[in-house]
């Protein structure tokens, strides 16, 4: 039953990883520049997962391989008055679709919540067989 917990407990640690990587998408989607100043725009990124527990890939569980970036195109917004417009008067903008990133939202708080859940069960199944013991 413990490992039960643990692989729950796995489970939690990688969607507040991917949580986070969609807050980070999110805060960022209207950046046009890096963090040395210049005008390349944010990219998105998100989480990989992989089985096994981080550090002990042959536990059951789950864990965060890597986090990596979206390749896909940058949006392009014509605005010739933008600082960081190109000779066409066009903008680059992150590759962050505020719809994908809530429907991600979304589906990694849902599995957050079912991962409490199995938690909680799994410590109310431990507590009953420990009262028929005693």
């Amino acid at each position: 039953m413990f490992e039960t917990l643990d692989i729950s407990s796995s489970a939690l640690q990688a969607q507040r990883t991917r949580l986070d990587t969609i807050a980070a998408n999110v805060a960022n989607m209207n950046t046009t520049r890096n963090i040395r100043g210049e005008a390349v725009p944010y990219r998105r990124r998100f989480a990989v997962f992989a089985p096994g527990q981080a550090g002990e890939p042959g536990k059951a569980g789950v864990h965060v391989a890597n986090v990596e970036a979206d390749m896909s195109p940058f949006r392009k917004v014509h605005d010739p008055s933008h600082p960081d417009a190109d000779k066409q008067g066009y903008v680059s903008y992150p590759n962050v679709d505020m719809a994908i990133e809530y429907v991600n939202a979304l589906e990694a708080s849902r599995a957050y919540e079912a991962n409490v859940t199995v938690m909680e069960v799994t410590k109310a199944m431990i507590n009953g067989s420990l009262r028929l013991l005693a």
